[in-house]
């Protein structure tokens, strides 16, 4: 692919795919996770994102007064014991949704093997890629990210970013580009992974990269 200079970059923008390696990674040395497994996970990453703080007022909660409305014989009417009854409007309701934390646990290791199917089969596709790229200013630049993302020919495709935890300019800098994702290295997980189009990290994070690589063997 042609190397592209930015407007206000002084860097040339060189974009390579990355060989299994150059991140000391061998596809025959592991047993890749079944569907079952990946489903598995996905599941579980759903349902833990969950915040669990809807509620409704049950009878216990409504703000009524706890006064028999009317006497229980003589009147005609049904008998009624409380307006806080579910049965009267503005009473409680009746086993309503309740403030609640779902926690649901998958094993490391079953975890760790669909990371790395998941970075095999990107691997193969030639779908890692690594940009020299870096901001020409001390703030972040919107233009500049979509400049990249425009010479490197993927404009059209769903990309991962990985960024540092502690780089903030560039995770900003894309924030605003619609088809980017910014993910930091600790956040890795397979919803997000296998919801795109390629994984894309600066030259300057390579370490970082292959160190959560390293996490998942």
């Amino acid at each position: 692919m042609a190397n592209k200079q930015t407007g206000n970059n002084s860097e040339v923008n060189k974009l390579h795919a990355v060989a299994a390696q150059e991140l000391d990674f061998d596809t025959a040395t592991f047993t890749r996770a079944t569907p079952i497994v990946f489903s598995t996970w996905v599941r579980v990453l759903a349902k833990n994102w969950r915040q669990g703080t809807v509620a409704c007022q049950g009878r216990a909660d409504v703000s009524h007064t706890n006064r028999k409305p009317w006497k229980q014989k003589g009147t005609g009417r049904a008998r009624a014991g409380s307006a806080r009854s579910p049965l009267w409007k503005g009473g409680g309701v009746i086993f309503g949704p309740q403030a609640r934390v779902r926690t649901v646990k998958m094993a490391r290791k079953m975890r760790s093997k669909v990371m790395l199917t998941m970075l095999a089969n990107y691997l193969d596709q030639k779908n890692i890629v690594c940009a020299d790229w870096s901001l020409s200013t001390e703030h972040p630049k919107t233009s500049e990210a979509q400049e990249l993302v425009n010479s490197v020919g993927l404009a059209n495709k769903k990309i991962i970013l990985f960024v540092a935890p502690y780089d903030f300019h560039s995770a900003l800098s894309f924030a605003n580009i619609s088809n980017v994702r910014p993910l930091a290295f600790d956040q890795a997980n397979a919803y997000d992974l296998a919801n795109s189009d390629c994984w894309l990290f600066l030259k300057k994070d390579f370490d970082h990269f292959k160190g959560m690589v390293s996490q998942w063997l």
